[in-house]
Formats: C-alpha cells, sequence, structure tokens
C-alpha cells in the first residue's frame, strides 16, 4: 500500500469505526480519542507502563500529582513532612470520597500501598526502599523507610489510591497477576476518587468514562464525556481523525504526520519524550532459550553485545523508519532529565567489519540464530524498527527470529513480578521502550532496568534480559541514597560508564510524542507522555 494514500479495506475499517462509536449527543463537551493499544486493565497497579498509568491516573489519583510542568502538588494529601531522613508523614485531604460514595482516609492509603508491594503488583519497584506503612490516625499515614530515600514521595506520585472497602467487597485485595492472564473485578471496573468515572469497558474495542461530579478539586476541563477506542490499523486511525470521528489521535504515523499538518481543522502536537527506546540481551542463562548455539549463551560475551551494538543504524532507522521522528542516544536517560550527561551521549559508531571481526573473535565466525521480542502496538514504529534492526543484523551473518505482538501478550512473556523477580529470563532479545516517571531522575532507570534481579531489594524487576554487575549496583544503591548533589552526579557518572563499557544494553532513541487532534481541542502534553484528560477543554 502506498504511503498516505487509503486502501477500500482501510475506508471500510474506518466505516466500521465510526458505527462503534454510534450516534453521539449532540453536546460539544462529548471527547473522543484513539490509540493504537488497548489500557489493558483498569486495575492500576496491573502494569508499570506509560499508557496504562496515564489512562488509569483519570480514575485513581496518589497522595502528590504531577502539574502541567510535571512539579509536584498537592493532590489527596495536603502536606508531607520529614522529620528524619527515614521517616516520611502524609497529612490527607478531608472530603475525599471515591466514585462509590465511601469516605477517604488513611485505611486506605496502608491498604493501597500494601496492594502495590504485593502479589500480582508491577509497581512494587517504587517500594524498594520502604520498610513499614502506618496509619497514624484517620487523616495522617508514615512510612518508615529502610535508609534515607529523598526521592520517595517523587516515587508514590505514581500510585493512586484504591478503596479499601471496595476491594473487599468485590474481592481484589491483590492485583491480578498479568503476566499469568489473572483477572479480578478490578481488571475491568474502577472505583478511584479521581476527575473522572468508569462508565462502560469493553477491553480491545471502547472504554467509556463521565465526570467525577463530586470530585474534591475545580475542573479545568469542559468535557461531559470521554470515549476512548482502541484502533490498531494505522491508517483506519487517521481517517478518523480525518473524517472528524474522532477528535484526538494519541500515537501518530510519522508517514502521515505532514498530510495531518496540511488538513484544515487538524493540528499536530509534538515534542522530544523522556523515554528510551532499547534493545536488552539476556545476560542471565547459561544457554539462550531461542538459539542455534547450545551450551552457552553469546549474550554473556562482551564481543558479541559489541557487535550488535555496531550493526545497528540507528541514523538509518531515524531517517526511514522514525522519519526524523526521533533522536538517537548512546543513554538510557534522555535530554531533560536529572542524570542525563552530553559529554557521554556519544554512539559508538555503525560498523558492520567491524560487527563481523568480533563476531569471529568471539568465535562464532559465520554467526548465529537468536529470537527477538517486540511489540507491535506499543512503541512508535516498533515492529518497524525490529524489522530494521532484524536486517541489519543479517548484514552480519546474525539470524533474528523476530516475534512481534500485542502489547498484552509481549509484557505478559518478558516482564516478571516482583514474586517471580529472579525467575529466568523468558526472552533471549527485547526491545524495551521507559521513561523513569517516577522520579525523573536517571535512578529510575538504574534501579528499574539495570540492577540486578532481586527479591530481596526488589530491584531489577523490569531488567528483563538479567544483566548483573556488581560494582554497577553498589553504586545505584548509593545514588539512590545520597544527597549530596556534586558526589551524587559523580556517582551516576561512573555508574553510567559502568553500563556503557559493558554494552550492557543498546539504547536506540528518544521517540517524539506525536498526537494529533482537531483545532477545536485545547489539551496538554507532558514531555512524559501522560494525557491528564483534566487539561481537555473542547471549544
Amino acid at each position: 500500500m502506498q504511503r498516505g494514500m487509503f486502501t477500500k479495506a482501510a475506508l471500510v475499517a474506518a466505516v466500521a469505526t465510526i458505527a462503534l462509536f454510534g450516534a453521539q449527543p449532540g453536546s460539544a463537551k462529548t471527547f473522543k480519542w484513539a490509540n493504537d493499544g488497548d489500557v489493558n486493565s483498569m486495575d492500576p497497579y496491573a502494569r508499570n507502563e506509560t499508557f496504562l498509568l496515564s489512562f488509569n491516573a483519570n480514575l485513581y489519583e496518589p497522595l502528590f500529582r504531577r502539574n502541567r510542568e510535571l512539579k509536584l502538588e498537592p493532590a489527596l494529601a495536603t502536606k508531607v513532612e520529614q522529620p528524619n531522613p527515614t521517616l516520611w508523614r502524609w497529612t490527607l485531604r478531608s472530603g475525599v470520597k471515591f466514585h462509590g460514595g465511601e469516605a477517604f482516609t488513611a485505611d486506605d492509603v496502608v491498604f493501597s500501598y500494601k496492594r502495590a508491594m504485593g502479589k500480582g503488583s508491577n509497581v512494587a519497584g517504587n517500594f524498594t526502599s520502604v520498610k513499614e506503612v502506618r496509619k497514624v490516625d484517620d487523616m495522617t499515614v508514615e512510612i518508615d523507610t529502610k535508609y534515607p530515600d529523598p526521592l520517595l514521595n517523587d516515587k508514590l506520585a505514581q500510585i493512586g489510591m484504591m478503596s479499601k472497602v471496595w476491594a473487599e467487597k468485590n474481592s481484589a485485595l491483590e492485583t491480578a497477576d498479568m503476566t499469568k492472564n489473572e483477572e479480578n473485578f478490578a481488571t475491568r471496573n474502577a472505583n478511584g476518587t479521581g476527575p473522572f468515572k468508569l462508565k462502560l469497558r469493553e477491553p480491545d474495542v471502547r472504554t467509556i468514562l463521565e465526570p467525577n461530579a463530586t470530585w474534591w478539586d475545580k475542573p479545568e476541563h469542559n468535557l461531559t464525556e470521554v470515549i476512548f477506542q482502541r484502533i490498531g490499523n494505522e491508517a483506519t486511525r487517521v481517517a478518523a481523525l480525518l473524517s472528524g470521528e474522532v477528535d484526538m489521535i494519541y500515537t501518530v504515523p510519522p508517514q502521515d504526520v505532514d498530510r495531518i499538518k496540511k488538513t484544515a481543522g487538524r493540528r499536530v502536537i509534538e515534542g522530544p519524550e523522556t523515554r528510551i527506546v532499547f534493545f536488552g540481551f539476556n545476560q542471565q542463562l547459561d544457554e539462550l532459550p531461542e538459539s542455534n548455539i547450545k551450551g552457552k549463551n553469546p549474550f554473556k560475551d562482551l564481543k558479541v553485545r559489541q557487535a550488535f551494538y555496531h550493526a545497528i543504524d540507528v541514523e538509518a532507522i531515524k531517517r526511514t523508519v522514525m522519519r526524523g521522528q526521533s533522536r538517537p542516544s548512546a543513554l538510557m536517560v534522555g535530554t531533560g532529565l536529572n542524570g542525563y550527561d552530553a559529554a557521554m551521549d556519544v554512539r559508538p559508531k555503525f560498523d558492520p567489519e567491524l560487527s563481523k571481526k568480533l563476531l569471529a573473535e568471539a568465535g562464532y565466525p559465520n554467526g548465529f540464530e537468536t529470537g527477538l521480542d517486540c511489540p507491535n502496538d506499543r512503541y512508535v514504529n516498533d515492529e518497524a524498527i525490529c524489522r530494521a534492526a532484524v536486517a541489519m543484523l543479517a548484514k552480519v551473518g546474525i539470524k533474528v527470529n523476530l516475534l512481534a505482538q500485542t502489547r498484552g501478550k509481549y509484557f505478559a512473556k518478558i516482564l516478571r513480578t516482583s514474586a517471580e523477580i529472579e525467575k529466568s529470563p523468558n526472552t533471549s532479545f527485547y526491545m524495551l521502550g521507559w521513561s523513569p516517571g517516577a522520579t525523573y531522575d536517571v535512578h529510575n532507570v538504574f534501579e528499574s532496568l539495570l540492577q540486578t534481579p532481586s527479591k530481596a531489594s526488589g530491584k531489577g524487576l523490569f531488567n528483563a534480559g538479567g544483566y548483573s554487575n556488581k560494582k554497577f549496583d553498589e553504586l545505584a544503591d548509593k545514588v539512590e541514597q545520597e544527597t549530596d548533589v556534586a558526589k551524587r552526579n559523580a556517582m551516576i557518572k561512573e555508574a553510567t560508564k559502568i553500563y556503557l563499557d559493558d554494552f550492557g544494553v543498546i539504547p536506540l532513541h528518544q521517540q517524539f510524542v506525536v498526537w494529533a487532534a482537531k483545532d477545536t481541542v485545547d489539551l496538554h502534553q507532558p514531555a512524559d507522555n501522560y494525557f491528564p484528560l483534566r487539561f481537555v477543554k473542547i471549544k
């Protein structure tokens, strides 16, 4: 199919999309938007993935939230204190009600945090420093930490509060484990304190929200209804926007950006995202699960990892796949975040001949075979990036068998829960994207993606390949606790050099946030790619 042209099938799909929305009330305050993937769960702890966290943040609120500038501000708590380096105390907001009418109290905070740390939760990594959560009185909560953690309040800004009474009543005391395709009442139902309430949930089809009339805060939006739909097909999604059947699309195909910009009444909203997209290796197992090499793991060899790095041309990916909508990166943290170092952000050159030489030196003169796990509806052009990498690696003798799946199946395969954090990796080679949205600090990257997976510490939860370096682990732990800025920055630089010298992962690029909407839609686009509906207005 020629880029930018609609086939008959695409137009039929677009008509089906229109029919699915059905006839809507005439109010201009109904907001209709679409994404290429679904939310997958209404449970705010089900997956530490930006789209799920972002969508559910419209329903569930934390004690402190992010404002338009991504700075922390009071939400369900009015004040936070730190009487000593390992004690935190929050004063809760009075008069707050859950959507179901239950009063919000300290019991809900203690329940929510313990549930978020518990079985099935995928956000337990935010609590690695937590020793105890306790109720002081109905409107006061305290947390003791195992060691000083100056970023704790930032980490908890990702954790929305759930009603203890509601969870008990509906047998949703634990988070359903999405890696095992489990479900419970909280998977398809919601009861938060946020500005919007869940009206209808049809998984992989549409989700309808309505304003929370008893919300504690003053609404900035003017919406009467929000209709979200998954439209996986790129042409259909763009057609829905151009025809006016949706007001906004979140995830715009790069090849369609110029056409949307030239369409009257439509606009593109874009900017660098805080996310880095990268490839990771299984470096934990003694034998790769998806390889023709038996009895050994080629990725344990530094020269092999280095060969893969030199074989991938990120500038070509930027030019041909991303259509310029990426910033190639050597680092696992993007520009604008604490810990980014421009002097260290220099990629080893693309050099396929060097790759062949390194593979031969490692004992693989004819290359070898491996699998590659990749999502096809999560990151901008994710499957296309993986296919480009497969072709590039083939030129140096590596046969890569690509398995591209929807985000639900993909994450279920490669990720582990906190209870299974030390379990053997279920992937050989994988793509992942990461934005340190909990803290906007590089330590979140260190702790989540690069530290050795450990059940005792809870660190390395998203280190899907089991990369491990003892010196790096020690430095990352020190970075977490250090309050002296100069000392902390020196440690960050040293830790960064370690994973770069190890070729522990292959950073690809910092992708751009690209949305498109009608001119009649006023919205705010944060650099973390969250989409707060409370800032949306229909003109």
